[in-house]
């Protein structure tokens, strides 16, 4: 049984009333003095990174030598995308590998007018590539990206008699490869896409090396580890510069500048981290705080995730902000805090005003104070771009957070086991991503309006299905590590209780609920008109959603973060890519 995404739509009600009556009945007397007690504790591990980012010598190849290569070869860039529009497969192949290389974001204006017009041409069975299976699902994905709609009923023709997939299809290995990352926007009801997502896995991993040439096979198998649509546009981008190099089609003109522009906002990004450190450090939350996790640098890579674009900097760094401090909240909640020092915070956040800080323990004193910094900054920076009312949003934000933060206390304290309902109406919001994605909004410049945290205020369903994706993929992987050190209990725990059944089928049942989950952000970016939300704000909360399924597919790649997510932040943020010509070589 799938629980209704609708159950949470009051849920700023619901943990209002719950809160309150926990807050309003605390006497005074706690509120003067809180005993030492006895505190739980998760030893987590330290930060791998240590001053690492702090020290990094910075490239200085960055002149005026390098910024007119850059232009030079984005023009010309151009000039050959726009060459394209003559002939369908070379356009939509150009479109896609510039998508791939991380360097559309420079021709947006040029791709939506390009990728606009193939979708009013239609599709028929007089259409040039009609039965060409690689090019039929390579406009079917590129224009779904887009927000377009397209019918999966063009896949129909790829069927026998019986009503099978065609067996000979499986010879075509790069028709599978396209048909397989255009299966992962399918929405609701398409059947054939779940038919064709089988045919497909199973004939892809099939495939052995001497079946196709090396490139292809990396590829493919890359694929069926991480589909270009679950996967992070700035990860994929560093890892398809690798191949597209191997392959001999490639243009040595669009390779020089993905490289190039990689290693640019790779410096941009790394002297940004270097600040946030710097500033962490100052603050010395993981040292007057040493119970929570110290996970400053993947907190950045967290956000890298959601938009590396160098128009985006200012977003980056205050989403990095709050999600680093709130990180170290819910470890107070989850970990350290007493119910009755909780109380106290839970009312000074709502409260928001620095002289509800005399009340607090002083643990607690510190990490409000630096908290209330943290939104000052931003407010401070809104006001000079004359966008100050946005952070009364972002507080809103904050206070729904720490409210299902409280709730959840509550119910380790009291021992008491939610139905799925009751979890999900608190744990979507205590999973942080409707909190994240209302910061995104806030620093993402004139593109956002006031009618857009409107919308976000009405919990779309888009940011709903991404906080389940977040909610359960994390549930799944640490519910057993979380249990062993006292918490609350997990969706896992809650679904087995509720439909007495075993923790197996628990997994299967959640993990079908987030493919349902992946089928809803689909179907929203195909039917929310886009002059009321525009497609940079929604790929935000598409990019969230990535995330949680790169960081937490194989376990908690955020608490434990020495697998790959130390791989993937070293791919991103240490090693560069290496460039042919030696005066250009970014090292």
């Amino acid at each position: 049984m799938y629980f209704c995404l609708d159950t949470v739509s009051s849920y700023a009600l619901a943990i209002t009333i719950e809160m309150s009556s926990h807050v309003s009945a605390v006497p005074n007397s706690i509120r003067d003095t809180i005993p030492d007690v006895t505190r739980r504790s998760a030893s987590f591990h330290p930060s791998i990174w240590g001053d690492y980012f702090v020290c990094h010598t910075f490239n200085s190849m960055f002149d005026d030598h390098f910024e007119q290569e850059f232009y030079r070869l984005k023009e010309e860039v151009k000039e050959m995308l726009y060459a394209t529009t003559n002939k369908l497969s070379q356009q939509l192949n150009f479109i896609d590998v510039i998508q791939r290389l991380g360097v559309s974001y420079l021709f947006e204006s040029e791709i939506e007018e390009m990728l606009c017009d193939l979708y009013h041409q239609g599709c028929g069975d007089d259409y040039v590539h009609d039965h060409d299976l690689e090019m039929v699902a390579l406009r079917f994905r590129l224009l779904r990206q887009q927000g377009h709609y397209v019918s999966c009923d063009v896949f129909k023709k790829f069927k026998d008699t019986e009503g099978n997939f065609k067996v000979c299809l499986a010879n075509d290995i790069q028709g599978m490869l396209s048909l397989y990352e255009a299966i992962h926007l399918r929405v609701h009801g398409e059947d054939i896409l779940e038919e064709a997502l089988t045919f497909a896995t199973t004939h892809l991993k099939s495939i052995t090396t001497d079946m196709c040439p090396p490139p292809l096979l990396v590829k493919l198998r890359h694929a069926l580890d991480q589909p270009i649509h679950k996967d992070l546009p700035w990860l994929g981008a560093k890892h398809y510069i690798s191949i597209y190099e191997q392959e001999a089609s490639h243009s040595e003109v669009l390779l020089k500048f993905a490289k190039l522009n990689f290693n640019f906002l790779q410096n941009m990004h790394q002297k940004e981290l270097a600040d946030m450190t710097m500033w962490w450090k100052k603050v010395d939350l993981s040292k007057k705080l040493p119970f929570a996790r110290d996970r400053l640098v993947e907190c950045y890579f967290w956000i890298l995730g959601v938009c590396f674009e160098p128009q985006y900097s200012f977003a980056r760094i205050i989403m990095t902000k709050v999600i680093a401090m709130t990180s170290v909240m819910d470890d107070v909640y989850d970990v350290y805090g007493t119910m009755e020092e909780l109380v106290l915070f839970t009312d000074a956040i709502e409260r928001w005003d620095i002289s509800n800080i005399d009340h607090l323990p002083e643990y607690m004193k510190f990490f409000y104070k630096q908290l209330l910094d943290v939104y000052k900054e931003i407010e401070t920076e809104l006001a000079e771009q004359g966008r100050s009312y946005r952070v009364d949003y972002a507080k809103e934000a904050m206070k729904k957070q720490v409210q299902a933060y409280f709730v959840e206390a509550r119910w380790l304290h009291e021992n008491y086991m939610p139905t799925m309902d009751e979890y999900m109406r608190i744990s979507l919001i205590s999973s942080g991503y409707p909190l994240l994605t209302c910061i995104s909004f806030v620093g993402m410049g004139d593109i956002v309006t006031k009618d857009a945290f409107e919308w976000l205020n009405k919990d779309p369903k888009i940011v709903k299905a991404a906080s389940v994706i977040a909610r359960l993929m994390d549930d799944i992987v640490s519910h057993k590590f979380e249990q062993e050190r006292g918490h609350v209990a997990s969706a896992i725990e809650c679904y087995m209780n509720q439909h007495e059944v075993a923790e197996e089928q628990a997994y299967d049942e959640l993990h079908r609920h987030v493919v349902e989950a992946w089928k809803d952000i689909n179907e929203e970016l195909l039917i929310i008109p886009k002059d009321h939300v525009p497609i940079p704000l929604l790929t935000r909360v598409l990019n969230l959603a990535r995330v949680m399924d790169v960081m937490y597919k194989d376990g908690d790649g955020y608490t434990n973060a020495n697998g790959k997510v130390r791989n993937y932040i070293t791919s991103l943020l240490i090693e560069p890519v290496q460039l042919a010509s030696s005066s250009l070589l970014v090292s």
